[in-house]
């Protein structure tokens, strides 16, 4: 694996094609306040791109391009939050996308184990460390232990979603996952906006 750190935009270049898988690291979880500081790519190869922002430029005209780029998928483990995350840092609706967690919901109903970690572990036998997700990625220089889990958030998603797509078709809901997929970037700007909670569609 080789992790590539570039500051403040992807290079010209660092080219993908068909597809790419995301993430991103924000100063917390409020999508309003918390600013973004870092998204990680990868091509399924084995090796990652980090780009990160100082919280004051986020031009970043290579990054949007892909992230917009209608003939590559981008793949998201909880795209929901990143997906606002760019709306509100990098002003992109990001699509096309795959999202494994609601991939998962959709056809592993069996279990309530959605997360990362847990998908990683039961559908391709990998351990991921997650010690550092909640350390401070807003800092200068980013410790290599800091790295390598943002690597790891995104080395494994094409390997996910290629296990998880054909029990999304076993189960007749491929394209009900695609469906809401596409309503990914309506769902993040409801979050935006104060509809983070309140289920619009509740009675």
């Amino acid at each position: 694996m080789t992790i590539y750190l570039h500051h403040g935009d992807l290079p010209s270049s660092v080219q993908f094609t068909g597809s790419v898988a995301v993430d991103s690291e924000t100063m917390g979880l409020n999508l309003v306040r918390d600013r973004l500081c870092l998204v990680q790519l990868s091509a399924g190869d084995g090796d990652a791109h980090l780009v990160k922002f100082d919280g004051k430029d986020y031009s970043a005209p290579n990054l949007k391009k892909l992230l917009t780029d209608t003939a590559v998928e981008k793949i998201f483990h909880f795209a929901r939050f990143d997906v606002a995350a760019f709306q509100r840092w990098l002003g992109i609706a990001t699509t096309p996308v795959f999202c494994t967690k609601i991939a998962s919901k959709l056809c592993r109903t069996s279990t309530d184990r959605h997360g990362l970690k847990d998908l990683c572990r039961e559908l391709i036998g990998v351990e991921l460390n997650k010690q550092q997700q909640t350390s401070d990625w807003g800092t200068d220089v980013l410790s290599p232990e800091q790295q390598d889990y943002a690597a790891s958030d995104v080395l494994y998603l094409h390997r996910l979603r290629e296990k998880i797509t054909p029990l999304l078709e076993r189960e007749g809901r491929l394209d009900l996952a695609k469906a809401c997929f596409g309503f990914l970037p309506t769902r993040a700007q409801l979050d935006l906006l104060g509809w983070e909670e309140d289920d619009i569609f509740h009675h």
